[in-house]
């Protein structure tokens, strides 16, 4: 009997945004809005965040659904499913972690007592035991789901049900453990619709589709990480359009990129930066304009898109960093773009960063500081 996966998808989000202020021309200090605060109005229009759900890393989810047996919807017109009458006793093997899996499954067999009539066309009850000795249903957390039709990264498995010869009992439900209480109860109630004869985008279609957006337990956020990304090799675009000088902002840009390359105080020391002329294919992006949409006064202004697994609002690891320069002194890129780097590389706190991008003055942002 083929089973039948769920995956899932995470949404990509967006950092706060955070600004350095324009320094006065007498030589007057950088003052920064607090970077562990981060302002969070809309980002300029150069800088708008990815809002499509997006597949997250290799080894989490898939997006390929199985093609099922059947598609159709058990509807027995006996008033029973293929369970039968009696109850359906589950039992519960769960690591011994501190959560309740029992609470959780019980949180499941609940919603499909009460929605049985409405979706299943049929009557179901559960008897959730979990020590039970004869089940007819082993409902089984564990780190690791067995293939399933196919996949081997599903968050869960079970079989396909529409016919009681079907069933050989006990039969098994399986349940990836790591993810949130209210995204677990949703697993299970996915699971046990697939052996009460529900196939992938049945109803309740949110609940039934292959893919889903689900949350993690909780993990440490980007900015509590000392490198907040998944490598350390980055990829450049640099859109000059609005440079005073676009080659010379070039130059001023690898200077920056140079100076983590060659092993920045306090910086991670394996840093690779390779540019590339597409900017969907690029890690980080730059781009310049004459008229600010940053926050007021600010000369810059940088946001980071990436990963919220736990759905707590903040991000846990960055993708992509965007950093806008506002109509800037061309000698002065180059510490722009150095400043916000060493901010999403870890370095949110201004006395965290390298030397140069502490307390810097107008002339010192505008010297060769990387030399």
């Amino acid at each position: 009997m083929r089973g039948f996966p769920i995956f899932v998808v995470f949404l990509v989000v967006l950092a706060g945004c955070t600004a350095p202020v324009t320094p006065n021309e007498d030589g007057g200090t950088v003052t920064t809005s607090s970077p562990t605060t981060p302002v969070t109005e809309t980002p300029p229009d150069n800088v708008t965040p990815e809002t499509t759900p997006t597949t997250p890393k290799a080894g989490l989810t898939s997006t390929l659904e199985p093609t099922p047996e059947s598609t159709a919807t058990a509807t027995p017109a006996s008033g029973f499913g293929p369970w039968g009458s009696e109850p359906v006793v589950i039992a519960v093997e769960a690591p011994n972690d501190g959560r309740n899996y029992t609470s959780m499954v019980n949180e499941a067999t609940t919603f499909w007592e009460a929605n049985d009539a409405r979706y299943l066309g049929s009557e179901i009850d559960y008897e959730v035991d979990a020590d039970a000795r004869n089940p007819d249903l082993v409902v089984r957390f564990s780190d690791d789901i067995p293939e399933c039709s196919g996949q081997v990264d599903a968050v869960g498995c079970a079989p396909y049900i529409t016919d009681e010869r079907q069933i050989d009992r006990p039969t098994t439900a399986y349940i990836r453990t790591g993810f949130g209480d209210d995204s677990t109860v949703e697993i299970i109630e996915h699971e046990l619709g697939h052996t009460l004869g529900l196939t992938h985008g049945d109803e309740p279609a949110e609940l039934m589709n292959a893919t889903g957006i689900l949350h993690t337990l909780p993990r440490t956020n980007a900015t509590e990480k000392a490198f907040p990304w998944d490598d350390p090799n980055f990829t450049v675009y640099v859109n000059d359009t609005g440079a005073a000088d676009p080659n010379a902002a070039r130059d001023q840009v690898r200077h920056a990129f140079d100076y983590y390359a060659d092993g920045a105080p306090g910086m991670p020391d394996n840093l690779t930066f390779t540019y590339v002329d597409d900017p969907e294919s690029a890690d980080v992006k730059i781009s310049f304009t004459e008229t600010s949409s940053c926050v007021a006064g600010a000369t810059s202004c940088a946001a980071a898109s990436g990963y919220d697994p736990d759905g707590d609002k903040a991000l846990e690891t960055y993708d992509t960093l965007r950093v806008v320069l506002v109509d800037l002194d061309t000698d002065a890129v180059g510490w722009h773009v150095g400043y916000w780097t060493a901010h999403y590389l870890g370095a949110e706190d201004d006395e965290d960063k390298p030397d140069p991008f502490q307390n810097a003055t107008y002339s010192e942002q505008r010297s060769e500081w990387w030399a």
